[in-house]
């Protein structure tokens, strides 16, 4: 691990930053024996981790869960890539929202949510409303109103639709991943980052992440720099005001996915899907329910 601080990685150049990540992917790569792979979304942060592990070992393969929530587009750029393997969930999203409830909030604020309306323990509801002196947190007080909403809340599409797949891909390859994520994505994020670093021998999933310390702007402008190809449904890569963005999907994860709605820009995900995606729009507002959950949270589609 770095002798850095996470905030000190984070202010390097980006040429110190690909070096850094190199060093870390190399002792990842050497602790196990070659017996890695990369975990291949298609979106941004994975194009660019595919990159960069397969200039130090091209053979590496990369692993795609094709959950049935990707924009076409990302897998039709996936299709692109040579040595991927494809993985599908056991379960269907529908199953999921069916069963368990919609991913709604955050993941933390939707489990919260879930144990609360789920338990009959009062200290357990207690401590989801409230948190605790350990440092956990409680259900915001601007969500509070979710635990009484007409219909199921829960973060089980990850563990069910993503995690799970991941873990029997890891199970019958004997490979452990690199993972495209970043600790400034979520809370959860960065406290995996501050307790394990960038490679995560001591998880209960051991598990790399090499570029954790990056920002979005790093990111960008790698594939910038590199002239990387990407996914289409994230439009041209622009420069204003000396910073870069996309014009088109600023995320490409599960296409139906409520995470992190209410900090879009507008429009935000569903209201640019009508336009792009009018088919998959109302299959998801109209028949998978989105339409009253967002109606329910005042979320604009």
């Amino acid at each position: 691990m770095s002798d850095l601080s996470f905030t000190e990685l984070q202010s390097l150049t980006l040429e110190a930053k690909v070096a850094e990540t190199k060093r870390i992917i190399t002792e990842w790569y050497t602790a196990a024996r070659s017996m890695v792979y990369v975990s291949f979304s298609g979106g941004v942060d994975s194009t660019v981790l595919l990159h960069l592990v397969r200039e130090l070992y091209p053979d590496t393969p990369a692993m795609f869960i094709d959950t049935g929530l990707e924009y076409p587009e990302i897998r039709e750029f996936v299709k692109s890539h040579n040595n991927v393997d494809w993985v599908k969930p056991k379960e269907s999203f529908k199953y999921v929202i069916q069963r368990y409830g919609y991913p709604v909030v955050s993941k933390e604020q939707a489990a919260l949510i879930y144990t609360y309306r789920n338990t009959s323990s009062e200290k357990t509801r207690h401590r989801c409303l409230h948190g605790n002196k350990r440092g956990y947190f409680g259900i915001s007080k601007k969500w509070i109103f979710l635990i009484d909403a007409p219909f199921k809340i829960s973060a089980h599409c990850c563990s069910i639709l993503k995690v799970y797949p991941a873990k029997y891909y890891q199970r019958d390859t004997t490979r452990v991943p690199f993972l495209g994520v970043k600790a400034t994505d979520s809370i959860l994020r960065r406290s995996w980052y501050k307790k394990y670093g960038c490679n995560g021998y001591d998880m209960v999933s051991p598990k790399s992440n090499p570029i954790s310390f990056w920002t979005d702007q790093d990111v960008l402008r790698y594939m910038k720099d590199h002239n990387l190809q990407y996914c289409s449904v994230y439009g041209d890569l622009v420069e204003e005001g000396g910073l870069l963005k996309t014009t088109g999907a600023d995320r490409t994860g599960c296409m139906f996915c409520m995470f992190g709605l209410h900090m879009d820009s507008r429009p935000n995900r569903f209201e640019r899907m009508k336009l792009t995606h009018p088919k998959l729009y109302n299959y998801c507002i109209y028949e998978l329910g989105l339409k009253d959950v967002l109606d329910f949270m005042k979320q604009p589609y």
